[in-house]
């Protein structure tokens, strides 16, 4: 049986429906691999369940964190409300390793699989990066980056409940986690094996695509790994985040946004029959890069890959700019 790799992201099991939904996980080949690429929930409760539920049916799970896992929640246990930033990613990770999934915090694995008929290899790479704000026009200052967002009345949650500890500010830690992932990174394409790349925040501006709510662009990642795809040689890349599921090519490189979203944003996909099952997107074999020049860009519709765009996320409302501040948890 051929051995292949899944992935999912932003399955957000705080809601009642997607927990439900993700109980109804089902196993593949036996040899089989599960990418969680973030935003699975926002409690270390939370993460043992849904890394439970994947190592009961995925023989190789790997996990990234994204925004909610970091946040400090006012929901999760005692013993854990007091932990911010750092110690709360340092939490997620020993979770992780209780269970045997594989973090950025392990070695890449060399994943052996067939494409085509051919045996081949490549690179499994976890990493955690955050963001910096730098996503943004050329004319906004750092400095002046929230007030632009808020212009349009946006501010994301993680502004209250994402902290940066021990780090004075969330651009500083994304610095260090940047310089981590390049060592890791560097040291993984000199096997010559293609990698594939996996995080929840988009390596790339270009390939975030939220028309009713772009100046969310801040928090969605960093300037710094917009060259990756070609510096590290990836042959895929994986990211959430976004909840917008996409496929775009970029120099012959795949890049995936794997999100299932909201429950409110699955729901027309779940109303046409579609499953956590059937919205697992195949990472390895995957599709064949298609020749320069042809290479589309997909919005996944039916079909069991997910949804319209038009469905992704809900417009703001065009009033006064006091009522107008929309809070995002993406």
């Amino acid at each position: 049986m051929m051995r292949r790799l899944w992935a999912i992201a932003d399955i957000h099991l705080s809601f009642k429906s997607n927990r439900e939904e993700f109980a109804k996980l089902q196993p593949r080949g036996i040899d089989d691999g599960l990418i969680l690429a973030g935003d699975v929930g926002e409690t270390i409760e939370t993460l043992n369940e849904a890394f439970e539920v994947s190592k009961r049916h995925f023989k190789h799970v790997f996990w990234v964190p994204g925004n909610h896992e970091l946040y400090s929640s006012k929901s999760a246990k005692e013993d854990e409300m007091h932990l911010r930033g750092e110690s709360k990613y340092m939490a997620c990770i020993m979770a992780a390793k209780r269970h045997g999934v594989l973090t950025p915090e392990d070695e890449y694995m060399t994943w052996v699989y067939e494409d085509e008929g051919v045996q081949t290899a490549a690179m499994i790479c976890p990493i955690f990066t955050l963001y910096d704000y730098s996503f943004r026009p050329e004319h906004v200052t750092r400095e002046g980056a929230l007030d632009w967002a808020m212009e349009e009345g946006i501010k994301a949650t993680d502004e209250s409940l994402l902290h940066a500890d021990p780090y004075p500010t969330r651009d500083e830690w994304c610095a260090r986690l940047v310089t981590e992932a390049e060592t890791k990174l560097a040291k993984a394409a000199a096997t010559g094996f293609p990698l594939v790349i996996i995080n929840h925040w988009p390596l790339r501006e270009d390939t975030i695509f939220i028309p009713r709510v772009p100046r969310f662009s801040l928090w969605c990642g960093t300037v710094l790994t917009k060259e990756w795809h070609q510096k590290y040689h990836a042959k895929v890349v994986v990211t959430g985040h976004l909840h917008v599921r996409r496929t775009d090519w970029i120099d012959g490189v795949r890049f995936e946004e794997v999100s299932l979203g909201y429950p409110r944003q699955w729901q027309e996909a779940k109303d046409e029959g579609h499953t956590v099952n059937t919205l697992l997107r195949e990472i390895l074999p995957g599709e064949p890069t298609p020749q320069e020049g042809n290479e589309p860009t997909t919005t996944w519709r039916g079909r069991g890959r997910g949804w319209s765009l038009s469905h992704g996320l809900e417009p703001m409302t065009p009033s006064s700019p006091t009522n107008r501040t929309n809070v995002r948890a993406l």
